[in-house]
């Protein structure tokens, strides 16, 4: 089966059940039924074939299995793989995030800008109620104050009044429309830098907002709201953790308590992608802050220079105090940007909250702490403290390539494998996730890193890694969840990224493009043959061969000077002339008729007269 019809396989199947779930009364998007049949297809216990094609019965068998395993209720690893989906189709980089802002902004004023760039106006009122229009988009497209403030408008029509005079819309009306909305953007600009610069000198700013005090509030009250919610996350992720490793330890204690360490693990992957997700956001936050304190210190330079230009001066030169006006309106931008980015993060970090609601509700409060009597809860950090002193010695381990943070540049900045979890606990402790410690020593597998949560496990993961990688796939098929959690995509050809996927692709089998390779450059590299005249453009070999067609009509010159004779032999050659004859059909003689004219009768006549006498021969004489 080609790929393109294993694709529209994989489509028809996804429609089935995304309509099969609906008809049961559950909204499912293509991106979660096509996760879902990759999963099913994925987990060896329904033994499928991914080399075989697929038949009517396996085709309705994964249908079956999919649309079950979409409708459990209270299914803590379904709902991580919901938060996945979500969390990857909703979460991009800020430039992406401020980008859309922008998009968003200017589609909706869209219609007023092509209402202004195609107005065909001629009477008085008309351009007076065109000029009306042109500050209500300025004031709409900026952000700064209300279109249906009286003294904004006001305020907004003297500052446009300054750089745009009423009279100059005839000229403004006379350009093309691509120019027109370039010049409604300067004039944006510049009529907001000037507000800007009225509202610190205290002399207007009417309905203009103090952002810069707004979004230091804002970063504070999303700071700690998140980093309470991460401190939570944090702590039942240890408690999990605490539990799961108790029954993993202990049979005794796991026949004897009522949970399922099945789902005792989903909810551990549950949290811990959530933790993550978070991680993620809070340091987009930070970076909003850093960047809102960068726009702060540069908005106070910026008017400070523009005070200085246009101190107790009647007139300044637009050449001059036009650009800060433009670079206060960007910096203001800039302001509105980063609230707009915080506002979505804050959304993204709302919509995550019910992705927990399934392990909250199998494993109480009270539960788990009655789980954890007699177990010490440790945190990440305790963990990794209790095993800095046990590090791997390189020069025992001479086999393997370990990577130690006192002989590595930026050590904490490696791409650990698998988030940094330990794969050895994930394999020997059925998918115990614990965080390595990568001061222990970073395993350097075949250009990966992997970091472990003690000597012992990075011993006896080096001793065979590519084993222990084999197998912690086989769990990753067993437990999908782990495949966006532990960033395992590489190892499974079949899923992509759903921020990766490109519009309209559902999971179809994408092959690796991007592997890792080594290169070394010769210190001594041999010399090649370089053909100077080679050329490889088509049309330069065109060109010369009409240089050399035109040569056979040219003839060369030589000459010879005083100074030069008999130092060198000099010869030319041209081409002769040739012979050419032309014979007509046959050959006819011809000849003119010459008629003489003179003055007869001078001889005695009484009467002179002219005479005109043919003179030619006949032909046939």
């Amino acid at each position: 089966m080609s790929r393109t019809q294993a694709g529209g396989v994989i489509k028809s199947i996804v429609r089935e059940i995304a309509q099969e779930c609906a008809m049961r009364g559950h909204a499912v998007s293509e991106t979660l039924a096509a996760f879902m049949v990759k999963a099913v297809v994925l987990d060896p216990k329904y033994e499928f074939n991914v080399d075989r094609t697929l038949t009517k019965h396996d085709v309705g068998r994964i249908v079956e299995l999919c649309v079950e395993k979409l409708m459990e209720e209270c299914s803590p690893a379904l709902e991580t793989i919901k938060m996945q989906v979500y969390f990857d189709m909703n979460y991009t980089s800020r430039g992406e995030f401020i980008k859309e802002h922008h998009w968003v902004l200017l589609s909706k004023l869209s219609l007023v800008c092509q209402e202004i760039t195609d107005s065909r106006v001629k009477t008085q009122e008309e351009l007076e109620g065109l000029y009306r229009k042109i500050v209500g988009y300025i004031l709409l497209r900026s952000g700064v104050g209300s279109p249906t403030d009286t003294n904004t408008v006001r305020e907004a029509t003297a500052a446009l009044q300054s750089v745009f005079p009423q009279p100059k819309l005839q000229a403004f009306m006379s350009l093309m429309k691509r120019d027109k909305e370039q010049q409604l953007s300067e004039l944006t600009t510049i009529v907001t830098g000037i507000r800007l610069f009225n509202k610190y000198s205290e002399k207007g700013g009417e309905g203009i907002d103090d952002l810069p005090l707004i979004l230091n509030d804002a970063l504070l009250a999303t700071s700690k709201s998140m980093g309470e919610e991460l401190n939570l996350m944090q702590r039942l992720v240890w408690k999990y953790t605490a539990s799961l490793e108790k029954l993993v330890n202990s049979e005794k204690q796991a026949g004897e308590c009522s949970l399922s360490p099945v789902m005792l693990k989903q909810a551990l992957y549950n949290v811990r992608q959530h933790e993550a997700f978070l991680k993620i956001i809070m340091a987009d936050v930070s970076l909003c802050a850093t960047q809102a304190e960068f726009l702060g210190s540069e908005l106070n330079t910026h008017m400070n220079l523009l005070r200085e230009t246009v101190h107790c001066k009647t007139a300044v030169p637009t050449a001059q105090v036009f650009p800060l006006f433009t670079a206060l309106a960007k910096l203001w931008s800039g302001f509105q940007d980063e609230l707009a980015l915080l506002k979505i993060l804050a959304n993204v970090v709302e919509n995550l909250r019910p992705f927990l609601a399934a392990q909250s509700q199998i494993f109480p409060e009270a539960q788990l702490e009655k789980l954890l009597e007699g177990s010490e809860v440790k945190s990440d950090e305790q963990r990794m403290a209790e095993s800095s002193d046990d590090r791997i010695d390189p020069f025992v381990m001479k086999t393997q390539d370990w990577v130690l943070p006192e002989t590595t540049v930026n050590f904490d900045k490696l791409p650990l494998q698998y988030e940094g979890i330990c794969g050895y606990t994930l394999v020997e402790k059925d998918g115990l996730l614990l965080p390595g410690n990568p001061s222990i020593g970073v395993l350097k597998h075949k250009e990966k890193f992997y970091a472990f949560n003690s000597k012992d496990a990075a011993q006896k993961f080096a001793s065979c890694a590519d084993e222990f990688i084999e197998r912690v796939a086989e769990t990753a098929r067993r437990s999908p969840e782990l495949i966006q959690l532990l960033q395992l995509h590489q190892q499974f050809a079949c899923i992509t990224p759903y921020s990766e996927m490109q519009s309209g692709e559902r999971f179809l089998v994408k092959a690796i493009t991007k592997c890792d390779s080594c290169t070394q450059t010769d210190t001594h590299p041999v010399e090649k043959n370089i053909v100077k005249s080679y050329e490889w453009n088509e049309w330069e070999l065109r060109r010369k061969a009409i240089k050399l067609a035109n040569l056979r009509t040219r003839v060369t010159h030589s000459m010879q000077t005083k100074l030069s004779h008999l130092r060198r032999d000099n010869a030319t050659q041209t081409y002769l002339p040739k012979d050419a004859a032309c014979q007509s059909k046959r050959d006819t003689p011809t000849n003119t008729p010459k008629p003489q004219v003179y003055l007869a009768g001078l001889r005695g006549d009484k009467t002179a007269h002219m005479v005109k006498t043919e003179l030619t021969r006949p032909i046939d004489e």
